[in-house]
């Protein structure tokens, strides 16, 4: 990676450490948003590798999972300066930042299911990755996310709690609603609303949760996550998270050649260890 730089303010930098998270309006522009969106429509490879996950009423929420950033707009925005600088900032240290995958979320009008009380590092753990802080999701949103089309809330400051157990609730991996409920009686409740190409960084300790999509308009966002090099992987297959990342210039989303995600390195459902059911506590109560 190139040599860092530091966009974020010493305000912004206390505020994630105490939330948890840190929203930043307009990220992205709206020919970058608009790029993004329809290679997600039109290329076949983000639709046929998509995969369906119920939650618990049976409700279906799509994602299509990759780890290796392409030549694609999607590949060139999580190597952005713009981006890795941001990330490497709120991460900390001076070990280089990787990209451990990217994941287009799909919640259809009406039948988009929602996403169960969790922690990323609850799925995470899984893999063996040993430092939560040296992991991070950036969510970007590529259509407006709000109350009624089920945008992401989050327990602000929950990321100081630590790994919660986690077991399955539906075919997803949800926090055990002991601690949940807890933490909702002791820390804020956030909504997190979202107009196309607003970002949201947010640690792989924070409880978030969204809820089905009852509207009648989608909501798609992007999910990029990372890691630092220095936090080594003990049970995952995929090489991304330890691949030091070259940054691209800004521009290279909306102006730099693109390619198909027909080459992207997927995940489907047999090869995620989160989803195989085995090494989760048994004892977690999840609604």
């Amino acid at each position: 990676m190139n040599k860092p730089k530091f966009p974020f303010n010493p305000e912004q930098m206390q505020q994630y450490q105490r939330d948890g998270y840190l929203i930043v309006r307009n990220f992205c522009s709206r020919k970058e948003v608009d790029r993004l969106y329809s290679v997600a429509l039109e290329d076949d490879a983000m639709r046929t590798n998509a995969m369906d996950l119920n939650d618990q009423s049976g409700k279906k929420t799509r994602l299509s999972l990759w780890f290796t950033p392409g030549k694609d707009p999607f590949g060139y925005l999580v190597r952005t300066e713009k981006m890795v600088h941001r990330v490497h900032q709120l991460m900390g240290g001076d070990s280089p930042v990787c990209h451990f995958h990217s994941k287009l979320m799909q919640k259809e009008p009406k039948v988009g299911g929602a996403w169960e009380w969790h922690q990323d590092y609850g799925y995470w753990y899984k893999n063996q990755f040993i430092f939560p802080d040296r992991m991070m999701s950036v969510m970007i949103a590529l259509t407006e996310a709000n109350r009624q089309n089920g945008c992401l809330q989050v327990i602000k400051g929950s990321h100081r709690m630590g790994r919660l157990n986690h077991g399955f609730a539906g075919e997803q991996v949800g926090a055990d609603m002991v601690m949940v409920e807890n933490a909702l009686k002791t820390m804020e409740l956030v909504y997190c609303e979202l107009n196309p190409g607003d970002a949201l960084f947010f640690h792989s300790n924070i409880l978030h949760r969204s809820e089905a999509n009852l509207s009648d308009h989608p909501r798609w966002s992007l999910i990029a996550c990372y890691n630092t090099l220095d936090n080594l992987a003990y049970s995952e297959k995929s090489p991304a998270w330890k691949v030091p990342l070259e940054t691209v210039p800004d521009q290279a989303v909306t102006e730099w050649e693109v390619e198909s995600l027909s080459k992207a390195d997927f995940l489907t459902k047999d090869r995620d260890p989160a989803l195989k059911g085995t090494g989760w506590e048994s004892d977690v109560k999840v609604k």
